[in-house]
C-alpha cells in the first residue's frame, strides 16, 4: 500500500531502496516534507514528489534508537534508577525523628 500523504511521526519504507524512515516535519507553507532515515540521515521531499513515490507505511522499528547514536539506556525509558534516595537513611532514623516531635 503506497502512502498518499505524509503523516508526521509515522514510519515509511521506500520500495525502490528498501530504506526505512520517519517523517519529522510537514510544512505546507514551504511545500516540504522532512524525513529522517533509520541511520540518522536526513532528507526532504516536496508534496508532488511524495505523491509520486513508492513509500509504504510501516510499523515503527522495535529498536527506534537507530538515528540517535548518543542515547544512554536511561534516555530510552528502560530503567529508572532512584538516585535521589538518601542511602544512609533507615527506618530507625524516621522513628527517631517522629519521637522528637
Amino acid at each position: 500500500m503506497v502512502a498518499s500523504s505524509a503523516q508526521l511521526e509515522n514510519w515509511y519504507q521506500d520500495s525502490a531502496t528498501g530504506r526505512s524512515f520517519r517523517v519529522i516535519a510537514v510544512d505546507k507553507a514551504t511545500d516540504s516534507i522532512e524525513i529522517q532515515y533509520f541511520n540518522g540521515d536526513l532528507g526532504e521531499y516536496d508534496f508532488a514528489s511524495w505523491a509520486e513515490s513508492g513509500f509504504s507505511p510501516i510499523e515503527a522499528p522495535e529498536d527506534w534508537s537507530g538515528p540517535f547514536d548518543d542515547l544512554e539506556l536511561d534516555d530510552m525509558g528502560y530503567s529508572d534508577p532512584d538516585s535521589h534516595r538518601n542511602r544512609d537513611f533507615n527506618l530507625d532514623d524516621l522513628l527517631d525523628a517522629e519521637d522528637e516531635r
